[in-house]
This record gives C-alpha cells, sequence and structure tokens, in this order.
C-alpha cells in the first residue's frame, strides 16, 4: 500500500497549488494571508476534511524600512521581527566589535550605550546578549551580499508577564557582507565611524488564523502533521512548497482512510515567521488536554523541494521514531538517514505535553559554495524566494518521504515508538553524571521492562507523556522554554554544571539543590513511565 500511494504523489498537481500560493504575501495576521489560508481550506473541504478557521491574539512584529547611514553614506539594509524601533532621527552612538555575539565576546567589551558590530545573520541569542549587556543597537554583517529576514524574539510563542522582558531592547539592522567588511575595516584601522541607525518595526497584538482540517472519530488518538502559512515576502519554498506537501499527503491518504488504525489531524500555522512560533505555542496552550489525551505524534514539514537540495537524511527525529525515519528516508529517496536530534526550532512546540516529533527542513543543500544557515538557500527569508527556487521533482521526493512516514504512523497495528531506543540514549546521558545510581537502576529495570513488553497505542502513549519532556524539555509541562540552542536532554543540565564545579565549593553547594530536583524529576518520569507498561 505505501508503496503504490507513493508513486501517485503528482508533481503537476502541486506545482498548480504552489503556483497558485505563490501569488500572496503571507504575513501572519493580514487580509493576504487569510485569502491565501482560504484557498487551502477549499482544497481539504475537497478532500474530505473536517475544517476549521480558529482565530486568536497573538504578539506579531512586521519589520518595516530600515537604513544605516555611516559616515554620511546610506547602506542597503533590513531590520527585523522583533527588534524595536529607532528613535527620531534614528539612533546614534559609538561602534563596538563583537565577533559573533557569543557571551565571551560580550563579556570583553563595554557594550553599555553602544552599537554592537556583529557577524553573522541576526539571532534572538545576540539580541538577548546585547539587550542584557546594555547595548542600544545592533548592527549585523550578513554572510553574503543577501539580508535575510529573522525574528529576534527568544520567547516561545507570544510573551507573557514573566518572559515579556527578554524581548529585545535594542535597534537591529543588517547589512550585506560587503558593506559591513568596509566598516569593520574603519574600526581595524582605529578611526571612529559616525553610525545612523533608522528602523521601523510595527509590532503589537493581531488578530492570527489556524487552519485544523481533521479526518478521525472524536474521541480517538491522531497524527498530527504541521507546518506554517505565514511567509516572508512570497516564501513560495518557506513554506509554500510544505503547505502543498501537506495537500497532497492528505489528498492521497484520504482516499486509503479505510485503512487507518487512528486518525490525521493537519494545522497551518500563522505566526511562526512573526511571532515565534505563536499560532503553534497557542494551540498548545488552549488544547492542551484534548494534546495530551489524543496526539500520538507530531509530524512536522517545512522547505520542500528546494532547487540543488540533494541532501537528505538530516531531517531530525526522536530517538523513539528513528527507526520509522530509517526506514521512510532511503525508502523514497535512496539515503540514509542519520538519526539526527531535532534542534529547538520550527513549531516543535508540543515536548512539554508529551508528544514525540519527527521531521522538520526533510532536505538541503551540500556543505560548501553559496550556502547558508540551515542549508536552505540563498534565498531563505529574502524576496527571492520565487517559484524558480523549486525543483519539482524534488518536491517529489520530499513528499513521498511524508507520505510513506504518516502511511505508516496511521495504519501500523501499534505505533512505531520504540522506547527502547529512547531509554538508551537516555542511559548515555546519565552514565557519566555524578550521583545518578538510582536513576539508573529504575532506568534498568525500566527498559528491561519495555523490552519485553507489547504495549498497545495506550501504553505507548503515556510513556510518551512521562519521557518526551525529559528528552526535550527543562521538564515544565505547561510552559514553553525559550527560542534559543538547547543541551540534548535539558532537564540534566543541573548535574552537568554540578558535575563541572569544584567539589567542596560554594557553588557546588548552590548546584547541589537544582541537581538533587533533577535527579528527583528523572526518577518521577522513570516510575510514571514503569506505570504506562503497567
Amino acid at each position: 500500500m505505501i508503496d503504490q500511494l507513493c508513486a501517485q504523489v503528482d508533481g503537476a498537481r502541486m506545482m498548480g497549488w504552489l503556483t497558485e500560493l505563490a501569488r500572496w504575501v503571507k504575513l501572519s495576521g493580514t487580509p493576504e494571508e487569510a485569502e491565501s489560508l482560504a484557498y487551502v481550506k477549499a482544497q481539504l473541504d475537497g478532500f474530505g476534511y473536517r475544517t476549521r478557521v480558529l482565530e486568536h491574539d497573538a504578539y506579531i512584529s512586521l519589520p518595516g524600512a530600515a537604513s544605516a547611514v555611516v559616515d554620511g553614506v546610506a547602506l542597503k539594509s533590513i531590520t527585523h521581527s522583533m527588534a524595536v524601533s529607532s528613535p527620531p532621527g534614528g539612533l546614534s552612538a559609538p561602534l563596538v566589535y563583537v565577533g559573533e555575539g557569543s557571551e565571551a565576546e560580550f563579556a570583553a567589551i563595554d557594550a553599555r550605550g553602544k552599537i554592537v558590530l556583529a557577524e553573522g545573520i541576526a539571532s534572538p541569542a545576540v539580541a538577548l546578549r546585547a539587550s542584557r549587556a546594555g547595548a542600544l543597537g545592533q548592527l549585523h554583517i550578513s554572510p553574503h551580499e543577501h539580508l535575510h529576514e529573522m525574528c529576534l524574539s527568544p520567547v516561545w510563542g507570544s510573551p507573557a508577564p514573566e518572559t515579556q522582558s527578554m524581548l529585545p531592547s535594542t535597534v537591529v539592522v543588517t547589512i550585506s557582507q560587503a558593506d559591513g567588511e568596509a566598516v569593520k575595516a574603519k574600526l581595524e584601522a582605529g578611526a571612529a565611524p559616525h553610525v545612523v541607525l533608522h528602523a521601523e518595526v510595527h509590532t503589537g497584538w493581531r488578530r492570527t488564523p489556524i487552519l485544523e482540517a481533521e479526518i478521525g472519530e472524536p474521541d480517538a488518538p491522531f497524527i498530527l502533521f504541521s507546518g506554517h502559512h505565514d511567509t516572508w515576502y512570497f516564501g513560495v519554498m518557506d513554506n509554500g512548497a510544505a503547505n502543498v506537501t501537506m495537500l497532497e499527503v492528505a489528498r492521497l491518504l484520504a482516499a486509503r482512510r479505510g485503512e487507518w488504525k487512528r486518525g490525521l489531524r493537519l494545522c497551518f500555522w500563522s505566526g511562526h515567521s512573526h511571532g515565534r512560533y505563536s499560532g503553534s505555542a497557542w494551540y498548545a496552550d488552549h488544547h492542551w488536554a484534548e494534546l495530551d489525551a489524543r496526539c500520538a505524534v507530531h509530524v512536522n514539514v517545512d522547505s520542500t523541494g528546494g532547487k540543488g537540495f540533494s541532501v537528505l537524511g538530516e531531517a531530525g527525529t526522536a530517538s523513539e521514531l528513528a527507526a520509522l525515519a530509517a526506514e521512510a528516508v532511503p525508502a523514497q529517496t535512496g539515503q540514509a538517514h542519520k538519526g539526527k536530534r531535532i534542534g529547538r526550532a520550527g513549531d516543535e512546540s508540543f515536548w512539554g505535553i508529551g508528544v514525540p516529533a519527527m521531521y522538520m527542513a526533510m532536505s538541503q543543500q551540500p556543505a560548501g559554495g553559496a550556502k547558508m544557515r540551515h542549508s536552505l538557500g540563498w534565498w531563505w527569508h529574502t524576496p527571492d524566494d520565487l517559484l524558480d527556487k523549486i525543483d519539482p521533482d524534488n518536491l517529489v521526493r520530499d513528499t513521498r518521504v511524508y507520505v510513506h512516514t504518516i502511511a505508516r504512523l496511521l495504519t501500523d497495528a501499534v505505533l512505531p515508538l520504540d522506547y527502547a531506543a529512547h531509554l538508551a540514549q537516555l542511559r548515555a546521558q546519565l552514565v557519566p553524571l555524578p550521583g545518578t545510581e538510582a536513576a539508573l537502576a529504575a532506568l534498568d529495570a525500566l527498559l528491561a521492562r519495555v523490552e519485553a513488553a507489547t504495549p498497545d497505542d495506550a501504553a505507548l502513549m503515556r510513556l510518551s507523556r512521562a519521557l518526551v519532556p525529559l528528552d526535550y524539555t527543562t521538564g515544565d509541562r505547561f510552559s514553553h522554554d525559550p527560542a534559543l540552542p538547547q543541551s540534548p536532554w535539558p532537564v540534566l543540565d543541573p548535574l552537568r554544571r554540578l558535575a563541572a564545579a569544584e567539589a567542596g565549593s560554594d557553588a557546588a553547594k548552590l548546584l547541589a539543590v537544582a541537581a538533587q530536583r533533577a535527579r528527583n524529576r528523572v526518577l518521577h518520569a522513570l516510575g510514571e513511565a514503569g506505570r504506562a507498561i503497567g
């Protein structure tokens, strides 16, 4: 059945849909986004899905005009989502070089009251460091001539009172590599270039939509298949191509719904690009109980079918789903899947609930050449993300992987979740850490039971609720960790910090308090997992 379905992926049909979606600039909360989403909804209605559009308030930031004026010369520039607007007349302050903007590089300079000159694409991490260091502005040097739109909020989803202070407090402008090198050369020569940053950023609460489409019984488990609909500019690859991948998966699988063992729900998010995943975070918060009870697996899709995207097998996957990816990716592409860990990005808003996840970007460009962040092409987050950046054959290839994967998730007699592999990964993390003997003993006992058991879907979902939050969160099932780089199994970070501290020091004694709580969290989760096995 799977081979037949994959062979039916229709590239011409998908390119037809994509040509329609390429008509709209889909900024979050705008009428054009709503029109485009209505087109997608009409297709899903025609496939027999129950559809609805949910609207909610989200904290959205849309960049406007920007310029960097250096010694009287205006440079080609953009500003960024969630940065602050410049004051009347622009922001002028001394310029100081901060390299790539690491914590160590900020610690080595006095950024107070200054504009920092930073290498690379603007990011939430650098914006947070600059804000906390007292900088007034950031001038970023692109890694090439292209200027990439970015959302600089490190807050996952819309801010709450306890996270609002993390939002950037700086004016942020990006210039090209050539212009940036010229500015940097002036600093290196001992000059003090006069820099004025101008930026308009329109930030505030907006009504934004989520399109939900479902086939399945109202109270039965379902697979969540999601991707964002909002775009920078026309966003044909990111994320129009992924939207048509979702449509084609929905079309083909709906025709075989009689074989499904569980339901399928598709969600098209707004607020991904301009609200730091505000749509999926809102959905997780406002559908928490339903997702906890019914959502078995989350499959995410982003930027399929890119031109020159010849590298596959890098798509991130939870360890309990790695075997499924290791089957689907080579079967449809001829390349091995490497079992790469999912990064803290995309619309992965459901780990706290305990929903295992797989994929995001399926394919990418090879290393070297004109590549850039995430290897998604020089046109990523630029006005050049247009139809000519799509390779129809690559779009078919990537979509076949999703058809294969979701067909199995829907039709396997039991969910293909391998929690023995998950626990083996946790064990490898625990072994080098001090004071984990009790956790290792509990884990080994649980692993033996998992390997001997034949759990059903309900037991596997209870295992997920206990173990997934350990793997991908700091442990709070009801909130969202920041949109910043994260360690594997971040719940173990207090134990890692204690292991690195000087034994007997006051710092070690402080860290021991948090480490004990981390041990308790792990032991509790392992106990909950044991009860799930029965």
